[in-house]
């Protein structure tokens, strides 16, 4: 029985190369929870989740990360937000439910990716991918190569009806040279032939044997990824501050109170007048 919820990276030292693999269950399942969403956008919401797992492991900060999906499809914004801790949310916003769970009929023809470090210390950076290739690993590889010169290897699998999702990574350590590339692409045929259902159901020691017992692997102690929503009451009510005053006391006559509800978990928050009294009393601008 595999342990998943957990994001496991390893080394081939000889070969120097990196490589992680993360397994996602319950955190899945709390991201889709309540949102109905159609089986395409749920699959796209679990590629994305694991890609923004194996990024997150793969850039060296501590803060926030934000990794969102725009384009001109059916799905107008999906978006992964976290911690360096793998603490993770997501959301998709769509108008109508795509064809298929190609990125194309999902996404449209004008989709691109933007990624956003915040760290706590330093400057924030961020990154934007064009979704120009068929598949959501094949523009993160693109990704890599072109921002930071790495050749770079990813697989993504996400289940809507299974509720599971997983993703594997493999790139050239930095700093190395172009001799290597024979050793990431000997890994990466082996890498390409795991199955979904592997991943879905084996631990990670298994699924790394399976693949890579002729190797020499180093695998690290695991880390636990978590669906953690940080929205708050504090936060609904700093949101509601941006509202105009007359058009929040029209609300609170018509309905007796005003109820903001968090698109990432569907938490409802609530204010009554009482709540609301020092931002009804703070003069706008």
């Amino acid at each position: 029985m595999t342990s998943l919820d957990q994001l496991n990276r390893y080394i081939f030292d000889q070969l120097n190369v990196r490589g992680e693999l993360v397994q996602l269950q319950e955190s899945y399942r709390s991201m889709l929870k309540n949102h109905n969403y159609p089986e395409p956008i749920a699959h796209i919401i679990g590629e994305l989740f694991a890609a923004t797992s194996l990024l997150t492991a793969t850039l060296k900060f501590e803060g926030d990360i934000a990794v969102q999906i725009q384009g001109n499809g059916p799905v107008s914004y999906v978006a992964i937000n976290g911690t360096n801790k793998q603490a993770l949310r997501g959301v998709a916003r769509y108008t109508a439910e795509p064809a298929s769970a190609a990125l194309k009929d999902i996404i449209g023809d004008k989709g691109y990716m933007v990624i956003t470090i915040t760290p706590i210390k330093g400057e924030r950076y961020q990154g934007v991918v064009a979704l120009e290739k068929e598949t959501l690993s094949a523009c993160l590889e693109d990704y890599f190569r072109q921002s930071e010169q790495l050749d770079t290897h990813i697989w993504l699998f996400a289940d809507a009806n299974q509720q599971k999702a997983a993703g594997m990574f493999l790139q050239v350590l930095p700093g190395h040279s172009d001799d290597i590339e024979v050793g990431l692409e000997h890994l990466a045929q082996l890498t390409q032939t795991i199955k979904q259902e592997e991943l879905f159901t084996l631990d990670a020691q298994d699924i790394l044997y399976r693949l890579y017992h002729q190797e020499d692997v180093k695998l690290f102690e695991p880390s636990t990824v978590t669906f953690k929503c940080t929205c708050s009451q504090e936060k609904s009510l700093n949101a509601l501050a941006s509202i105009e005053k007359s058009e929040l006391q029209q609300i609170l006559q018509e309905e007796g109170h005003i109820a903001v509800k968090c698109e990432y978990c569907l938490t409802d928050y609530k204010f009554d007048e009482h709540n609301l009294a020092e931002l009804l009393d703070k003069p706008q601008h």
